[in-house]
């Protein structure tokens, strides 16, 4: 992915998203040591390969993020909270406003939580898939 398809994605968000967008690549760029990717309309960093039981295997990242419906939806990070439960659930407690599912912490924005609860949420999440 080049800078401009990066670019031209944060582009499309509106002005508070963007800015939301541009801090979250540079958080997880920062914490998983790799450059953002486009995962069609997710944002990746890093590459992960999975093998279910069922033998079923690919890639995917290893943290990343989507804006959600043009930026009116909630920006959804995928970090697999639910594969280390231990670790990230004390964190969660601390985040600040969110919702939450198996793998995914969705927010409004982020001004709603605490950015350095957030940066060790997304290292516990690169740590787990890096082990």
């Amino acid at each position: 992915m080049s800078a401009a398809d990066l670019s031209a994605f944060i582009a499309t968000q509106p002005e508070a998203r963007a800015r939301d967008c541009e801090a979250l690549v540079a958080l997880m760029q920062r914490v998983s040591g790799h450059p953002p990717r486009l995962w069609g309309r997710m944002v990746g960093f890093g590459q992960h390969h999975y093998v279910y039981d069922s033998g079923r295997e690919g890639d995917t990242f290893e943290i990343g993020f989507a804006s959600g419906a043009g930026g009116k939806g909630d920006l959804s990070l995928y970090l697999d909270v639910g594969a280390f439960a231990a670790e990230s659930e004390p964190l969660l407690a601390r985040l600040g406003k969110h919702r939450q599912g198996k793998g995914c912490v969705y927010l409004k924005r982020l001004a709603d939580v605490d950015l350095a609860v957030l940066e060790a949420l997304c290292a516990a999440a690169v740590r787990h898939k890096r082990a």
